[in-house]
């Protein structure tokens, strides 16, 4: 599968080393399936007058032989491995993560939450109506080494 990063620059050998911690799905290397939604992280780079490299793979089928932790929709199971990523709290050890990005509209509400403005209940009311985007967490090395290949790269 074709799946997409972008990044302020090209990205030959990912290195999840590199990687922030407290995001969604843990300090690995992200990335997804869907070109629009990594052209569209591309115009956080450009608003702050940054460059931005689209980085282009291919996710062979091998990876899904690991420990992959798969989330459909956003619900209760996800909203709480979220939020424990994000408070840096211990989950359950993934060879790879996939599921819903946070969205700006998600993210509204996953704030409101996390600052306990709304309940939990109330989130996953507002949740239940959003589709998922797609991000793809990959968090161990060994499978970013055998099954993530880069292909290409360019500038938008």
């Amino acid at each position: 599968m074709k799946v997409f990063h972008t990044s302020r620059m090209v990205v030959r050998h990912p290195d999840v080393s590199f990687s922030r911690d407290a995001l969604d799905f843990g300090k690995g290397f992200y990335v997804t399936k869907l070109r629009d939604q990594a052209m569209v992280y591309a115009e956080k780079f450009h608003f702050r007058g940054l460059s931005a490299i689209l980085n282009v793979y291919e996710l062979e089928d091998g990876w899904l032989k690991w420990h992959v932790r798969r989330f459909d929709s956003y619900n209760e199971l996800w909203l709480d491995f979220v939020a424990a990523n994000r408070k840096g709290l211990p989950v359950e050890s993934f060879d790879a993560v996939e599921g819903g990005i946070a969205n700006d509209k998600v993210f509204r509400t996953l704030d409101l939450y996390f600052s306990g403005d709304i309940s939990k209940v109330d989130a996953l009311k507002r949740l239940c109506y959003e589709q998922p985007n797609h991000q793809i967490c990959l968090l161990n090395q060994q499978l970013i080494d055998n099954h993530l290949c880069f292909l290409s790269s360019e500038e938008l």
